[in-house]
């Protein structure tokens, strides 16, 4: 393989500066979204929501089935006052339970329009206004179906969206409106969906062709190249600071601050077939949907504050024995969290590790005592998994550290595992069979799972360093950490660098060996990432215990095996959106660890251009936790070759895209279903960057026009190891899962100094 001659004789230049002086966040509220679904359970009868009404205090009303209803603290309760009493009559909701009776066909309705003491109220054939409680008709062309109307403040001027475009009302008559862009092209010329008028006074309208708003200096138009994010349109609404929501077939859109955001699925609507938005005056959105009402407010909200909320419901559903171990916990009933019956995941080791990684950085900046409580437990039962295999039969080396336990009241997991590995390794060449993956512990009260992976030792390395430096008080508990690291790090050299199970052979992940790594043809894939461990492993151990033997050793690597080039390129992948995201978690916590603990200056010179290469690959994931493990390392750094100098600190965008995930992270942590791929903002990833080096299928994946991934807000991930590139998300509530993914980015911005402290 040719190499880049800018990889050639890399070396460092130049002193990072004061971490996070020119991004710190202030602590100020920002707004936090937070969807609410009525329906059925909530007291609404079951059907289509045809309108929606606000009174001026900003109380919805909804109008199901010929009928009225009202939400008072929670629950919808039905007018009977406002219940028409025949097919040719609509009822007006008033203030004061008093309602307005008018000859309409109520089944026809679509629209209360109010402006100052005036009243309109708008069919699918025509326009009323309303006058001494009258409903008199303003002349609509009756063959031309009306979709919305907007009055402006004045209550003058009028514009009805129609099947047969945007028209407004002169005097007494109805004229189109001619609509042209720069190009020459006619907009709004028929079947437009939705009109509306912002805070500022400008006249927005939406088409299957796209949106457009008539500002001052003239009309501007946005189409899918323009971020626009889908085009179904049933109607538009404005609230306010010149925000516009757009309903539509398949979710809502909504206009603010020069961006679009799309909102779909259950985690924000009770369905996604939107008819109507309501917009309040406190900027609370309502929606008419086929399947209920639905509402989307921002609250006022501080980062510290959302990090509580995460806090709580991991320490209250998610933490499980009395180790309190952090994944996610399944549901026995959708939504209900207090339904939770955490159970074992392959992967415990890790989790646990990243929320306690997390805990450790929340007590070195704020010196929490609740965050040092919660690190003493992750490292407590960090700890376990390493003394739990220890004594029993069958035992595996000194230091081996076990996947997860589960206790031995449960089920056992040894039933039908053969079975089960045996089909899996028809799949996968290396893939072990042996019993039991599941021995159980010396005193006989827990099952420990082996054929533990990179991944978990990835997390261990990472987290026990952290605890070491800012959590550990005084010599005996620091003795305790160098104890852990001490033994599995041993067993490590004992063991040729690979981790050895209690059938004393390698497992299915864990070789680390030169002679694997670089003569086996099945291991070159991992060649650079497990290199990049290993001597990170190394690294830390140096650090925790002083030992200067690891130092030696990972020196013998770098100079007779080639580790520090092999490091250069720790993922096998063809440019964003390619590789495994797995890979991509356990090589971030990697490059943090050994640039921080390594005291190998020439390779760290080596590791620092890898680790910016490697987050360039990376940054149009906007991953909070990926960018300030990468800042807090390269921010100001630059690299000297023979070829000159060269910055490799995070471009710019790296900050606001952190901050933007962190503030868009979803309170709501269940696993509901998302779905992007008919999203026109979105592009397809081409056949060459497919999922992984193996991967044949061909997904539904991709990113906006802008390059980077949808938001945040339109996926669900449990951990920071799913594709963000994957455009459709599946799931059904069932599940809980933690705030780590917010957590853990959060306090490491705040212990670098990104974010200020609370």
């Amino acid at each position: 393989m040719r190499i880049s001659r800018f990889l050639i004789g890399v070396a460092l230049l130049g002193v990072c500066g004061l971490l996070g002086g020119d991004f710190a966040a202030a602590p100020q509220r920002f707004k936090q979204e937070v969807a609410v679904r009525f329906g059925v359970g909530e007291g609404l009868p079951a059907g289509r929501v045809q309108l929606l009404d606000l009174s001026a205090e900003g109380i919805p009303r909804a109008f199901v089935e010929g009928s009225w209803w009202e939400l008072k603290e929670g629950r919808w309760n039905g007018v009977e006052a406002w219940k028409p009493s025949g097919a040719s009559e609509f009822v007006v909701p008033g203030d004061a339970g008093r309602g307005l009776r008018i000859q309409v066909p109520w089944s026809k309705v679509k629209q209360i329009v109010r402006s100052g003491d005036r009243l309109w109220v708008a069919t699918e054939e025509d326009l009323y206004g309303v006058s001494d409680g009258k409903a008199e008709t303003m002349g609509w062309p009756n063959h031309f179906r009306v979709n919305q109307v907007v009055v402006d403040a004045s209550g003058e001027r009028v514009w009805v969206a129609s099947s047969a475009g945007l028209y407004r009302r002169a005097g007494k008559a109805w004229q189109k409106e001619s609509v042209k862009d720069g190009l020459g092209r006619a907009w709004a010329f028929s079947d437009v969906a939705g009109v509306a008028i912002d805070s500022k006074g400008q006249l927005w309208f939406a088409t299957k062709a796209g949106v457009g708003v008539k500002r001052v200096e003239g009309w501007s138009f946005y189409e899918a190249k323009d971020g626009l994010p889908y085009n179904d349109f049933t109607g538009v609404s404005a609230g306010g600071d010149g925000e516009v929501w757009f309903a539509t077939h398949l979710g809502v859109v909504r206009w603010q601050g020069e961006e679009w955001h799309y909102r779909q699925g259950p985690r924000w609507l009770p369905h996604d077939d939107v008819s109507q938005v309501a917009v309040g005056v406190d900027g609370r959105a309502w929606f008419a949907t086929t399947g209920g009402v639905g509402l989307i407010e921002r609250r006022p909200m501080l980062l510290s504050e959302k990090a509580e909320l995460y806090e709580g419901e991991i320490e209250k559903f998610i933490k499980r024995t009395t180790f309190g171990y952090v994944a996610e916990a399944p549901l026995k009933s959708a939504a209900n969290k207090a339904s939770a019956e955490p159970q074992d995941s392959d992967n415990d080791g890790l989790w646990t590790a990243m929320y306690g990684a997390g805990e450790c950085f929340a007590y070195g900046a704020t010196r929490d005592r609740r965050s040092l409580g919660r690190a003493k437990q992750a490292f407590e039962a960090l700890r376990f998994l390493q003394k739990v295999t220890m004594g029993g039969n069958p035992e595996p080396p000194k230091g081996y550290i076990a996947r997860t336990v589960r206790p031995v009241e449960w089920p056992d997991p040894n039933v039908g595992r053969i079975e089960r590995d045996r089909e899996e390794h028809k799949r996968d060449q290396l893939w072990k069979v042996y019993e039991p993956r599941w021995p159980k512990s010396a005193d006989g009260r827990w099952f420990w799972k082996g054929d533990t992976s990179s991944d978990e030792l990835d997390g261990h390395y990472f987290f026990y360093p952290l605890y070491y430096d800012l959590c550990a008080g005084d010599d005996a508990e620091k003795e305790r950490v160098r104890d852990v690291v001490r033994g599995v790090t041993d067993h490590l050299i004992d063991h040729g660098f690979n981790l050895v199970d209690h059938d004393r052979k390698p497992t299915r992940w864990g070789f680390y060996g030169p002679e694997s790594l670089n003569l086996d043809p099945f291991w070159w894939p991992e060649r650079g990432l497990n290199s990049l461990s290993i001597l990170t492993y190394l690294a830390v151990a140096e650090h925790v215990t002083g030992d200067a033997k690891y130092g030696d050793r990972a020196r013998d690597l770098i100079d007779k095996h080639g580790y520090a080039q092999n490091l250069m390129f720790p993922k096998v992948q063809f440019g964003p959106g390619s590789g495994n995201q797995s890979d991509d978690e356990m090589a971030f916590m990697c490059f943090y660890s050994f640039l921080r603990y390594s005291k190998n200056e020439m390779a760290k010179q080596l590791v620092r251009y890898s680790f910016f290469a490697y987050w360039a690959n990376e940054a149009p994931e906007m991953n909070p936790f990926f960018n300030f493990a990468h800042a807090s390392h390269n921010e100001g750094q630059s690299i000297r070759n023979v070829w000159g100098v060269f910055p490799v600190s995070p471009w710019k965008g790296w900050f606001e895209d952190s901050m933007a995930a962190l503030y868009g992270l979803s309170l709501d942590r269940l696993n509901w279903p998302h779905k992007n791929s008919h999203r026109l903002d979105v592009q397809r990833l081409g056949r060459q960057k497919s999922k992984d080096l193996y991967d044949t299928t061909r997904e539904a994946r991709g990113h906006r026009v802008n390059g980077k991934v949808v938001p945040i807000e339109n996926r669900h991930f449990n951990h920071w190891n799913t594709d963000p590139w994957d455009l459709d998300y599946g799931g059904d509530g069932r599940e809980l899962a933690s705030g780590t993914v917010f957590l853990l980015p959060y306090y490491m911005g705040l212990y670098h100094g990104y974010i200020e402290k609370p």
